[in-house]
């Protein structure tokens, strides 16, 4: 811990007494410490000077008669430096009586000169006195240091203030201006002072007397007035963008003193961030937000010159596969190159927006027909739908656009956005790569359709889907060789809706990545279940959707059912569609790959709807091709769906593929198949999709004679 130290005394109170004799000191220390002020004493001129240098020294009684340096010697040194000049000296003399010595005395500084014997009170009252001149006169000068001192701070504030500051009296003259403003208004403080301020004020304007203006009146209620958005004059003309703040200064100085903020880079700024919150960063063109500030100005616009516009919504066709398969670097190159595509195609005056992800809108203004909107949709759609090669990669884009007619399909953003989008999912209904005009009728479809994506949103959530199993059967034998596992939604009001209704909705908004995972555990679990009673040569077929199919973890998803339920992987079969193979052939091969080294089985479902060549099937690692039900119903009464089916048939018994027949409903379909080599099948013909207890039931082998009786005996008898 620090020792605490004595406090020093102020420097007026520190008296020296200078002389040659101890014997003087000595009386002199007797009769003038008494704790009024502290006595420091020396015996010679030097020792004099050497305290004073060390410490201040209110006031020096000083002998004049001493050997080396006399007093007169002393005063004069001291008079001669900085440090001392102004200290107070008192000579004391017991011998220079003459009037010569005294004036001397005088004449090299002194303030007094006492003659030996004096009278002791008299010496304290001086001495009092003396100390008291010497600290007012050190707190005068301390006092007047700092005013400099101020004055140099204000000066240099003034100075290098960055904001233009300005005194302008009563009568709005401008009595000072500092550099900045000066500089701010490109001219000089000379410039300035005299000016009246309401002539360098551009905004807002100020055109009146002085004393009605705000300045004036807010200056005479002692009020501080702020312009947070106004506008100066600068001396060569130009206006400059400024934050105005006015204070009145004290009454006496009768005057106010305004602080300028140049704005200009503010101002700047405040422009690019708004360019930037209206303008997609990806393509350069008007985002969502920019889009509806345009349409609102154009709706504005259009009203009061009675044309015609239309508004057209586009969305990419197949985008979603290329930037999930070839990523999204990839992705924003191709929004890029569309973008430029699409500004080329439209007149310059035409508005052009990205609302974001791969849906872009265009608004043609003054338009004559709406046919001139069809045309301009078709140009568009003919412009995208072409090959781009990315990365060595030929890929395939399209596009579907909506189009909404002012003011038939709406007088509003909203309503007309609104109309536009409706009509663009029309198009991808019917077909995509194709364009639709807004129809009353689409509301009314486009509102069935949100209502049921909200109510599969629900379902979801309450757990309201369930698999029904469907048997797959031995053609020669009737042995039962597995079940797919068919996803069935039974509405909580509307009952058994269809799947061909809901699962292309599940795969369009993507909800069927939230059921996918569960179908795999729902479906493992059941085939583990079964395990005993059936078997362990059980095959569960699942059904994989496009989505899920093309997500890199489906490989992880499967390994981790497996292990929870302790299942042989080849008890379970993979079903992907034809079409979800051919969406990327690089991505195809390598899940494939993925999903063969894990052991499960892989199938194609629906084969033959899709656009695949069969030369791809020895590409493909397969275990199991389903022909679609369409060819199986017509193949008795169509030679070319016969022709079909067979090449099929003997194309996957030279790859090695089993063949299951999808939607066999008769023993003459089951008796050609049978004859032509089909190994499998699947229809009503021996069960639809079966509860997971009806299942159970099933026998293990079915007795296809029975069942040709059964189905004899429900044919209609012959007319006689």
């Amino acid at each position: 811990m620090a020792r605490l130290q004595p406090k020093k005394a102020p420097a007026a109170n520190i008296l020296l007494v200078v002389d040659d004799r101890q014997e003087n000191l000595a009386a002199m220390e007797a009769l003038l410490d008494d704790g009024e002020w502290q006595v420091r004493t020396v015996d010679s001129g030097e020792a004099a000077l050497k305290c004073l240098l060390e410490e201040e020294v209110g006031l020096v009684l000083l002998d004049v008669q001493m050997p080396r340096m006399d007093g007169f010697e002393v005063a004069r040194l001291m008079r001669s430096s900085p440090l001392t000049r102004y200290t107070p000296i008192i000579f004391i003399s017991a011998i220079a009586h003459t009037q010569d010595a005294v004036l001397q005395g005088y004449s090299s500084g002194a303030v007094d000169f006492i003659l030996k014997p004096f009278d002791p009170q008299v010496l304290r009252h001086k001495i009092q006195t003396l100390l008291a001149h010497e600290r007012n006169r050190r707190d005068l000068l301390l006092l007047s240091q700092q005013l400099d001192s101020a004055r140099a701070f204000n000066a240099s504030v003034l100075e290098n203030a960055a904001e233009g500051i300005l005194v302008v009296g009563e009568d709005g003259i401008i009595s000072f201006a500092n550099p900045a403003m000066a500089q701010m208004l490109q001219g000089t403080v000379e410039d300035l002072e005299g000016q009246p301020l309401l002539r360098l004020i551009s905004h807002p304007e100020m055109e009146g007397d002085w004393r009605d203006s705000d300045f004036f009146r807010h200056w005479k209620r002692n009020e501080t007035y702020r312009l947070h958005d106004a506008s100066l004059k600068t001396l060569v003309g130009e206006c400059l963008p400024v934050a105005l703040s006015s204070s009145p200064l004290p009454r006496l100085q009768r005057s106010m003193v305004v602080i300028a903020l140049d704005m200009s880079v503010v101002r700047q700024l405040h422009a690019q961030l708004e360019s930037q919150a209206i303008t997609d960063a990806l393509t350069g063109l008007l985002n969502r937000r920019g889009f509806h500030k345009a349409l609102e100005a154009s709706l504005a616009r259009v009203e009061r010159n009675g044309k015609r516009m239309a508004v057209l919504y586009l969305d990419l066709d197949g985008f979603k596969l290329i930037n999930d398969s070839l990523g999204h670097d990839a992705g924003d190159g191709i929004l890029r190159r569309v973008a430029e595509q699409l500004k080329s195609c439209l007149r310059p005056y035409d508005i052009l927006a990205r609302m974001g992800g791969d849906e872009f809108t265009a608004l043609l203004d003054t338009l004559d027909h709406p046919e001139d909107a069809a045309r301009v949709a078709e140009k568009l759609i003919e412009l995208i739908s072409v090959r781009h090669r990315i990365d060595g990669i030929d890929v395939t884009l399209g596009a579907s656009v909506g189009i909404a007619c002012f003011p038939e399909c709406g007088q509003s953003v909203d309503g007309l956005l609104r109309a536009a989008d409706i009509a663009m999912y029309e198009a991808k209904r019917a077909g995509r790569q194709q364009y639709r005009f807004y129809s009353p009728e689409m509301n009314g479809r486009a509102r069935s359709r949100l209502m049921l994506e909200e109510s599969l949103r629900n379902a979801i959530e309450q757990k309201d889907f369930h698999l029904v199993y469907q048997p797959q059967i031995h053609i020669e034998t009737g042995r039962l060789r597995g079940f797919e596992a068919l996803l069935r939604w039974e509405h909580r009001v509307a009952g058994t809706v269809a799947p061909n209704v809901f699962i292309p909705l599940l795969e369009e908004t993507r909800l069927i990545n939230r059921l996918g995972g569960w179908v795999l555990r729902e479906g493992a679990n059941q085939c583990r279940a079964w395990g005993p009673g059936f078997g362990d040569g059980l095959i569960v077929s699942l059904n994989v959707s496009p989505v899920q199919f093309g997500m890199p973890q489906l490989v992880d998803d499967l390994r981790r059912v497996l292990g929870e339920f302790s299942l042989r992987p080849a008890q379970l079969e993979v079903e992907v569609t034809e079409s979800a193979l051919m969406q990327d052939l690089e991505l195809t091969r390598e899940q494939l790959r993925q999903l063969r080294a894990l052991g499960v089985r892989i199938a194609i479902d629906d084969f033959g709807t899709g656009y695949s060549s069969l030369a791809y099937l020895r590409h493909f690692e397969l275990d199991t091709l389903k022909i679609d039900r369409l060819f199986i119903s017509n193949m008795l009464e169509s030679r070319r769906d016969a022709a079909v089916v067979s090449t099929i048939i003997d194309l996957s018994r030279h790859l090695g593929l089993e063949v299951i027949a999808e939607g066999v409903e008769t023993m003459a379909q089951r008796d050609w198949l049978r004859e032509h080599g089909c190994t499998f099948m699947q229809g009503f013909l021996v069960a639809p999709g079966l509860p997971v207890a009806k299942a159970e039931a099933l026998p293990r082998v079915v007795d296809w004679n029975a069942l040709r009786e059964a189905a004899d005996s429900l044919a209609p008898t012959p007319s006689p």
